[in-house]
This record gives structure tokens, C-alpha cells and sequence, in this order.
């Protein structure tokens, strides 16, 4: 069994109870992130914690001059570290194949989860990260049990702790909105896929 593989947490008082438990150190997180707004209540709760990376994954944006704008505001986060992944949209919808008729909330969000998270699991791997974990659970359209799930399985497969996340606790997603508002982030008005783009014209119509 792999010594901290995942940090089981069922509710969030025992997961604020385990982030700020005393450290000698900061361990190292690499912090996989859709983009800034998420980013930034995360950011506030964690960063006295843990030695923070931003991992930059995400092929599932739509068109790429969107992936770029979202990428570019991780500049208006002062001494945080970005580590970009290469802009793999074939990759994206290879493992969205079949899916693409299904709403938010299913199989199609939980393949795409599951790319993301496993190349950051690769990557605190490869580097030696303490834990890695993801922002996508601040987002109340995003279905948390999932991505924990997904996060407790990569832990296995690559030897390297997941920690549990449930962000949208405790006012996080409101907190986002605020701290976007005061750091002038872009936010955008769809969850960034092709399929949610669609979705959400036609709910404006």
C-alpha cells in the first residue's frame, strides 16, 4: 500500500482540519487548474500551506484563441509558478468519442476529468510533487465525488498522493467570484468545451 496515496477526507471540516494541520515543511502540490477565477479562492485557501504549482491542462477549450486568453491571466497571480501543457485538443476529443450527445455532469465531463488529472498525475510524478489535485471542484456544475474518485485511482496508478477537494465549500465558488472581481479576471461564460459552448448559445436564444 502506498503511504498517503489519498487523503480520504468525507467533510470539510476534517479536510480545513487536515490542510492546516503543523507541517516542517510546505510540502510540494502541483495544482492542476481550468483557469484563473477557480484558481484564485484555491489559491487563497492553500497557498500558506502547501509550495504551489499551477499545472495548465486543458484541451477540452474551445476555440484555441479562448485556451489562450484563459492561460494568459494565470500572470496576473504574483510568484506562482505555471507549468503549460501542450494544447492537445485530438487528444480531447478522442477521449470524448461517443460522448458527445451527453449533457454537463456526465460521462463525456468524467472522461475529460480523467485526461486531465491523469497528466497531472504524470507529471507530479516525473517531478516529485508531495500531492496533486485539481480546482475543477469549486465549480458548482462539476460533480466532486467524480473527480475524487478519479483523483484516488491516478493516485494508485502512479504512486503519488491525491488530495481531496471539495472547493465549492464554505462559500468558495462566491469567494472566486469576488477575488475575479477584484483582480480584474476575464471570466467566462461557459465551462470551455466545444459542447458546453453550444450549450450555452442555445440557452440564450
Amino acid at each position: 500500500q502506498i503511504k498517503g496515496v489519498f487523503i480520504m477526507i468525507d467533510h470539510y471540516e476534517a479536510f480545513m482540519e487536515f490542510i492546516h494541520k503543523k507541517r516542517e515543511y510546505k510540502p510540494k502540490l502541483l495544482l492542476h487548474a481550468c483557469c484563473a477565477p477557480c484558481a484564485s479562492s484555491v489559491l487563497e485557501l492553500l497557498k500558506d500551506v502547501f509550495d504551489i504549482t499551477i499545472h495548465f491542462y486543458n484541451p477540452n477549450i474551445y476555440p484555441y484563441e479562448e485556451y489562450v486568453k484563459r492561460l494568459n491571466e494565470f500572470k496576473k497571480f504574483a510568484n506562482i509558478p505555471v507549468i503549460e501543457s501542450a494544447y492537445e485538443d485530438k487528444a480531447y476529443y478522442e477521449a470524448v468519442a461517443g460522448l458527445e450527445s451527453l449533457g454537463e455532469r456526465s460521462k463525456r465531463c468524467f472522461s475529460c476529468y480523467n485526461l486531465r488529472l491523469k497528466k497531472t498525475a504524470q507529471l507530479a510524478k516525473e517531478h516529485n510533487f508531495d500531492y496533486f489535485t485539481t480546482t475543477l471542484s469549486l465549480s458548482p456544475y462539476k460533480d466532486s465525488n467524480k473527480i475524487n474518485e478519479i483523483g484516488q485511482n491516478l493516485a494508485k496508478e502512479y504512486e503519488v498522493a491525491f488530495l481531496y477537494s471539495n472547493f465549492k465549500k464554505n462559500n468558495g465558488y462566491k469567494r472566486s467570484i469576488e477575488l475575479s472581481k477584484e483582480l480584474g479576471l476575464y471570466r467566462q461564460n461557459y465551462c470551455g468545451c466545444l459542447f458546453s459552448f453550444e450549450e450555452r448559445k442555445k440557452s440564450t436564444i
